[in-house]
């Protein structure tokens, strides 16, 4: 089957999953290029492939529609040019057995909560939970950031107060990244098996109302400047944690 109309109404319900709303309704969300579909499809989310006639789709057993550059270009409103994408269903992961959890709090730029993500599967954390003012994960800016990590993570919004509650009640210590006057260095750290690590927003940082409610907070030591970027940030915390981390 190819459509080649822009109007067809299967290509504008596809367009529609660019908004958050409808992706919340139809619990689907879009991505595109080869290298997404490939990791979706080894995460078992893939629903639908779109894809030029020219184009080979990695998957033989989901259903697939060829459509034109034009309508590809229409539902995912990139301007890349790629000849392939997909739709696919939420990931239903649970955080039951995690051992290792990344609360977000108010990450509001796309391209720093999906590095985080990238960066937080890369070093073998389970879970990620985003405070209500964090970027939408299955924005298109968010994905193409974590380049297929976001399949293979347990990722849920939800009160970040009631989630830090939860966690210490099961004996996980919550560590927030933040610079206080008694934050510890991260180099100093002794870190547990399990445990849970706060960022916080790009501008204002970690709120005062978990900063409070965490067990202790950290610091990166550096020569110059007193701050980096969040991501980058993340980046070095989560690498030293999970290489002090002792079984």
């Amino acid at each position: 089957m190819e459509i080649t109309s822009l109007q067809n109404a299967q290509v504008k319900k596809w367009a529609r999953l660019k908004q958050k709303k409808y992706r919340e309704a139809e619990g689907r969300f879009l991505i595109e290029g080869m290298h997404l579909v490939e990791e979706a499809g080894k995460a078992g989310l893939l629903t639908h492939i779109l894809c030029t006639k020219e184009t080979v789709p990695p998957c033989t057993d989901i259903p697939c529609t060829h459509v034109t550059r034009a309508i590809l270009d229409k539902i995912t409103g990139s301007v890349s040019g790629s000849d392939i994408a997909a739709i696919c269903r939420f990931p239903d992961r649970s955080d039951e057995n995690a051992s290792r959890w990344i609360l977000l709090d108010r990450i509001q730029d796309p391209g720093n909560l999906g590095t985080i993500i990238r960066s937080a599967y890369a070093f073998g954390y389970d879970t990620i939970l985003l405070s209500e003012g964090c970027a939408d994960p299955y924005n298109e800016k968010v994905i193409r950031s974590t380049q297929g990590a976001l399949f293979h993570l347990c990722i849920r919004s939800c009160s970040l107060p009631d989630a830090v509650n939860d966690l210490k009640q099961r004996g996980v210590p919550i560590y927030a990244t933040a610079l206080h006057k008694d934050s510890i260095p991260l180099a100093q750290l002794s870190v547990p098996d399990t445990f849970a690590v706060l960022f916080g927003n790009e501008g204002q940082g970690v709120s005062e109302e978990l900063l409070a409610m965490s067990d202790a907070t950290l610091f990166i030591e550096m020569e110059r400047f007193e701050s980096l970027n969040v991501a980058v940030a993340a980046g070095i915390t989560l690498y030293e944690m999970k290489q002090k981390r002792h079984p």
